[in-house]
């Protein structure tokens, strides 16, 4: 036990713990988008898998539980490196060749940190029901939770559309970085490879933020409108 919890407190190991809880997180938002596309279905669609998803009670903790211990081990660790980095003790990366440095390189801490602020935001706002209570509140013809309606008008305020789409900004920055800093921890990212990989971070990025960004557009012009008698 002892020597894994050395390993892991290592700065290769501490790299390999952020890259991995890096992954779940980056897999976990992209289901997350999949799931909130269903918007572009109707309130039935929508009300119902909030409704199959929330009746879940074991598995939907038990996810809560893996991305919470996975959030605080990435950012717990990311902090540990930088803490690492600016003692003037840095260790490569497991590979051949390091990451260039780039805008979204950089600014990768800062990205981070301003994500960990609207995943607070986002939750305040329809897990707990703290941001727009009226639209909270709404149930559907079926008395379940109007989750199609409460997404649909909370979008179409400004104060609440506007930050979503720069909290998506900065995630497309953090996952196009993120996705090929984890091949190149496990030495993938290699000549051969570097150039797919680095195409492929920004196109998982890409899928995502443009998924998000679709929904909260289509929700602020008008493309997709609250369901009748909803407010």
């Amino acid at each position: 036990m002892n020597g894994l919890n050395k390993a892991l407190s290592s700065t290769i190991g501490t790299k390999a713990v952020v890259a991995v809880t890096g992954a779940i997180l980056a897999f976990f938002v992209l289901g997350h988008m999949a799931g909130n596309l269903q918007l572009f279905l109707g309130q039935d669609a929508v009300n119902t898998y909030a409704a199959t998803l929330k009746g879940m009670q074991g598995p939907l903790w038990l996810a809560r539980v893996v991305l919470l211990a996975s959030l605080i081990a990435h950012i717990m660790g990311n902090l540990k490196l930088r803490a690492r980095n600016q003692a003037a003790r840095p260790q490569a990366y497991a590979q051949k060749k390091p990451l260039e440095s780039t805008l979204f390189s950089r600014t990768m801490l800062v990205s981070g940190l301003v994500l960990l602020a609207f995943i607070v935001f986002h939750l305040a706002h329809f897990t707990l029901g703290m941001v727009e209570p009226g639209f909270y509140e709404l149930h559907d013809a079926e008395g379940r939770h109007d989750v199609f309606s409460m997404t649909v008008l909370s979008f179409q305020q400004p104060l609440i559309a506007i930050p979503y789409l720069i909290a998506m900004a900065l995630l497309f920055m953090h996952l196009a970085h993120g996705v090929a800093s984890l091949f190149q921890t496990f030495g993938l990212r290699t000549p051969k490879w570097r150039d797919g990989i680095d195409l492929g971070g920004r196109l998982f990025a890409i899928a995502v933020v443009v998924g998000n960004i679709a929904i909260v557009l289509a929700c602020f012009v008008g493309l997709i409108h609250p369901a009748q008698g909803a407010f």
